[in-house]
């Protein structure tokens, strides 16, 4: 039997309707977490839910809107008022819309920044209180490579991963009894790609992602993080394609 198994966490879980979060929520559940999860897409959603139930898993679903204070206030007030903690909060929700600057896509800008910054933010204000109150607690933010180095088609993008490292550090600094972890996915198999319409940024990501991890690869790397004692803090974790030059 895991640690996990042994000691199952109410963990609660952003944009889990595909990628990364659905490969989480899938990892975590199979440990035998409760999962308390939500993303804007339902149906995708209760697809997932049926999927982690049939393999014995637990998991409530929620519609969510990260961009939405209240809509991340109700997520988590859901959860605590459900099994009285949380015990993990993963902010993985997030867009990448990458375009030149000069193709001055300013509603893209301000989509990633709602989503990417806001979005985890708001998850951080809405577990904080509880977690500080209790004196445990663990707040997982998914970054990306693009929190640590910055390239042409990015740079908004970049700019907004690199907020939620800062975040992740600031937070980090501030509390001696939470641990918080930063994850930096290199090229990932997901739908983010799907919301590039600038077509030269569309084509260079087409090659970038020929060395595209899966994303169970985050989800084990989530996991490691999560079953660690809690007097153990992984601060940062970076997981890139072995193929990969960045």
């Amino acid at each position: 039997m895991s640690i996990s198994q042994k000691n199952p966490k109410i963990i609660l879980l952003t944009g889990a309707s595909s990628g990364i979060g659905a490969a989480t929520a899938r990892w975590l559940a199979d440990e035998g977490h409760q999962l308390v999860v939500g993303a804007r897409r339902l149906e995708r959603l209760q697809s997932l839910a049926t999927e982690i139930r049939a393999s014995g898993g637990k998991v409530d679903i929620h519609a969510l809107d990260v961009t939405q204070q209240a809509s991340v206030e109700a997520f988590a007030y859901a959860a605590l008022s459900r099994y009285g903690r949380i015990d993990v909060m993963i902010n993985n929700a997030g867009i990448m819309p990458l375009s030149p600057m000069a193709a001055l896509h300013v509603s893209e800008w301000d989509q990633m920044i709602d989503v990417n910054i806001r979005g985890v933010l708001y998850g951080i204000a809405a577990v904080l209180p509880t977690m500080t109150q209790s004196g445990r607690g663990h707040i997982i933010n998914v970054s990306s490579i693009g929190g640590l180095a910055v390239v042409p088609t990015a740079s908004v993008y970049c700019a907004t991963k690199y907020a939620v490292r800062a975040i992740s550090d600031g937070l980090r600094q501030e509390n001696d009894a939470l641990r918080v972890t930063c994850v930096y996915p290199g090229v990932v198999e997901s739908e983010l790609a799907n919301s590039i319409t600038d077509e030269t940024a569309a084509r260079a990501m087409e090659e970038y992602r020929k060395i595209a991890l899966k994303p169970e690869a985050i989800a084990a790397a989530i996991a490691y993080a999560v079953g660690q004692p809690d007097g153990v803090d992984v601060n940062d974790i970076v997981v890139r394609p072995t193929a990969s030059m960045g």
